[in-house]
């Protein structure tokens, strides 16, 4: 059977669209957030991750269910261990008991935090009992997944003496991780990257600050394919994207 699809020649794209905010930048700066909440947010993300995330940050005690969201699990390990008083149970989905976790809890303990298994060695669930962390300095192998390492980089401005996370071999993910700092020069956070050092400085305090999520690149793909497919006079303007944006993705432009 032949498929043809067609259609109306006269139909030209038009119009302006605003793209939801990036999933990246939104989960990293809801966790600084809730370390400064002076900080006010724009066009976060509404993905399901970045929800999760946002209910998750508004407890302190009992079970923490992030479900199937990966990146809320690593983020919320370093938070709760490093934010005094808090004492949860971190856990997800079947499938999140079966990812592992080991490389992070690891560094957080090696920092002091305190950090035990429910079921599984090196699996969630968690229990976490939040303290002040006093350590200054961790290493880690730069060959992990970048999360594990933005974990440590989100909760390192608010431990007593800042952070030095010594990586043992060439990082993989380097975007990602300069999205994090940049995201924290934006509060007015010191930090440095250089060779295989990344240094973090303690800030107690930032000043109130609204910051726009810049929209999701990969989102914006599609409109993008849309205007160049389309007749000659597609015009489709996407809100929120910045020419310096922190997003890899941004390449597609070009």
């Amino acid at each position: 059977m032949d498929l043809i699809l067609s259609a109306k020649k006269e139909l030209l794209p038009r119009g302006r669209i605003q793209i939801t905010g990036s999933k990246s930048e939104s989960n990293r700066l809801l966790i600084l957030q809730a370390h400064y909440p002076n900080l006010a947010l724009k066009n976060l993300s509404n993905s399901d991750d970045t929800r999760v995330l946002a209910r998750a940050l508004k407890q302190e005690t009992g079970t923490v269910d992030i479900h199937h969201a990966g990146t809320a699990m690593r983020f919320l390990t370093a938070y709760f261990a490093s934010k005094p008083g808090a004492e949860v149970v971190l856990t997800g989905s079947e499938r999140m008991q079966q990812r592992p976790i080991g490389i992070l809890v690891d560094a957080l303990k090696s920092l002091g935090a305190d950090i035990s298994y429910v079921a599984n060695s090196g699996y969630p669930p968690l229990k976490i009992k939040g303290k002040i962390l006093d350590c200054t300095s961790v290493s880690l192998p730069g060959d992990i997944s970048s999360q594990y390492i933005s974990a440590l980089l989100l909760t390192a401005p608010v431990l007593k003496s800042g952070l030095t996370i010594q990586l043992e071999t060439e990082p993989t993910s380097v975007p990602y991780l300069k999205m994090t700092l940049n995201l924290l020069s934006q509060l007015g956070i010191p930090n440095s990257f250089s060779g295989r050092t990344i240094t973090v400085e303690p800030t107690p305090g930032i000043s109130p600050l609204i910051i726009a999520v810049e929209s999701d690149w990969s989102s914006a793909s599609y409109f993008y394919s849309i205007a160049a497919l389309g007749p000659l006079g597609a015009a489709i303007e996407l809100a929120t994207f910045k020419s310096t944006s922190l997003q890899g993705d941004s390449r597609l432009a070009e």
